[in-house]
């Protein structure tokens, strides 16, 4: 009988400190998952609320507690420590809040990203004249995406209404031409995607991204409390 007792009491102190282990590696995966949308965010600032930024924050924020806390659970497991063991589980609810906030903040980003980008890329366009930041701002993006207006080329007859040129960026520039205006005529030279759904696919994929990162844990979490 004692045996019995002995072997449960083991068996019980390993899978804590094994649930624990898998909770510390999941702090990790969340902390990096923040840091690079936080990342790619923060190359479109200029385009998005502050809610998008604060999303990756929450990410990261989720990460860097569960880590600490489930570290905290695993050497409670290993010591035995029913005080450390206790603490780590009402620490733990405080992250599971954390998460579903989280989750639930990638999920309605997601959805309004269309309609924000819509705004904000139309608005910059129209003060593309005026400002050396956001002719260089959309000399990056037409390039680096390979994209050119909002929804298409025609998106920049409002800013040249007279010539009907087009930016450079919206065009891959030929090596063997001196002179080159990029124009609806450059064929196959002319970035045919639009930048909204460009940007659009980056922004909803890493909101959607947020969104899922928290659940899984939060359901890994509940697994774990029911078993």
């Amino acid at each position: 009988m004692a045996l019995l007792s002995s072997l449960s009491s083991v068996t019980i102190k390993y899978s804590l400190f094994i649930f624990n282990l898998i909770l510390v590696i999941s702090g990790l995966v969340l902390f990096c998952l923040g840091i690079i949308i936080k990342g790619v965010y923060t190359q479109y600032e200029r385009l998005l609320d502050d809610q998008y930024l604060s999303a990756s924050s929450l990410l990261i924020s989720a990460g860097i507690l569960l880590f600490l806390f489930a570290f905290f659970g695993c050497c409670g497991a290993i010591k035995e420590n029913r005080c450390m063991i206790l603490m780590f589980s009402i620490l733990l609810s405080a992250v599971f809040i954390l998460e579903l906030a989280t989750s639930i903040t990638g999920w309605v980003l997601s959805d309004k990203a269309d309609a924000l980008l819509d705004r904000t890329l139309n608005a910059t366009m129209h003060e593309y004249e005026n400002s050396t930041d956001l002719r260089q701002f959309w000399s990056t993006l037409q390039t680096k995406l390979e994209c050119c207006g909002v929804h298409n080329y025609t998106d920049w007859y409002t800013v040249f209404p007279s010539d009907k040129l087009l930016p450079l960026s919206c065009c891959d520039i030929p090596y063997d031409v001196k002179v080159f205006n990029c124009s609806a005529s450059s064929g196959p030279f002319l970035h045919k995607l639009p930048c909204k759904e460009q940007i659009g696919v980056l922004v909803e994929n890493n909101a959607v991204t947020i969104c899922a990162a928290a659940f899984s844990i939060i359901i890994l979490q509940v697994e774990n409390y029911l078993f």
